[in-house]
């Protein structure tokens, strides 16, 4: 059985908000599996679980570029090692600047980009010039292309942590500011239930059908409490099915309708998400690095 170390009952605690001793349990049971332990904590804990699912450990920026007219635009995942490097202006501007060139150059991809002309070099060298520069390492993760059926409008938020860029038609400029600013918020998933991905929707379901299976209920009443559980999902995960934040009593979809507006498309970033942190058991750690110093003066 894999060692439970207290590195790895911090990481799930931080993703989950569980007590310290049903992370341990958890893990425990899920034999060092991170994320079946968490699947094992929402099905015991319900959606506590997920509270700070959120919570990512690598540190970047989410740049974007709209053109004049609001119809070409990018938004752009730029990592760093440290926060510090975030916030330098040197690598602020490159994602600016890498931002605008993914909308004028529509580059297939992360390698593409890399290989296209920037600032007399390339992409690539320009990156390794200023990694050299500031003596961190930093990357270019993840990028979307807008072409827009409508308005593009772009929000950023928490220093430039969170992004998003949406695409709108009809409504007026604050509508879709607004939305901008209720996807960072919220952060659904997709834009309706069909474009949720099935994996999501199958491990919800399979969470479900644990949690329904503790009742002790007849089948038929499993099977729609779990149909249920997943119909409450996807509204849940779905922009249009949320409630708006700034009136939690109309759904975005209706808010969509009395405005006579559509949104077309929209992407949100966060920094790291998806990214775990390297965890580290820190006594073995340093009774490693003794030993192999007492070996080396040996």
């Amino acid at each position: 059985m894999a060692a439970i170390t207290a590195g790895m009952v911090a990481e799930l605690r931080a993703k989950t908000d569980a007590p310290m001793m049903e992370c341990k349990k958890a893990l425990t049971e899920a034999e060092g599996d991170l994320s079946r332990a968490e699947e094992i904590l929402r099905v015991k804990l319900g959606n506590k679980a997920s509270k700070a699912a959120g919570r990512v450990a690598a540190e970047g920026v989410v740049a974007t570029y709209i053109s004049a007219d609001g119809k070409l635009g990018a938004i752009l995942e730029l990592n760093s090692e440290t926060d510090f490097v975030a916030k330098n202006d040197d690598f602020m501007n490159l994602g600016r600047g890498v931002a605008e060139l993914i909308a004028t150059q529509n580059p297939a991809s992360v390698e593409a980009l890399s290989a296209l002309p920037y600032q007399g070099a390339t992409v690539e060298e320009v990156r390794k010039a200023l990694v050299g520069k500031i003596g961190e390492n930093m990357s270019f993760r993840r990028f979307a292309r807008f072409e827009a059926k409508g308005r593009l409008t772009q929000y950023i938020h928490g220093g430039s942590r969170v992004g998003v860029m949406i695409d709108v038609s009809g409504g007026d400029e604050q509508l879709a500011k607004d939305l901008a600013m209720h996807i960072a918020a919220s952060k659904p998933v997709s834009l309706s239930k069909e474009e949720v991905p099935a994996e999501l929707i199958e491990k919800e379901r399979s969470i479900a059908a644990q949690k329904a299976a503790e009742s002790g209920k007849p089948a038929e009443i499993v099977q729609k409490m779990v149909e249920g559980s997943v119909a409450k999902y996807l509204k849940e995960v779905t922009l249009l099915g949320q409630p708006f934040v700034k009136d939690d009593k109309q759904l975005v979809e209706q808010l969509l309708k009395a405005r006579g507006a559509t949104v077309n498309r929209f992407v949100l970033y966060i920094v790291g998400e998806g990214i775990e942190k390297k965890t580290t058991d820190f006594a073995a750690e340093v009774a490693a690095q003794a030993a192999a110093a007492k070996g080396a003066a040996a």
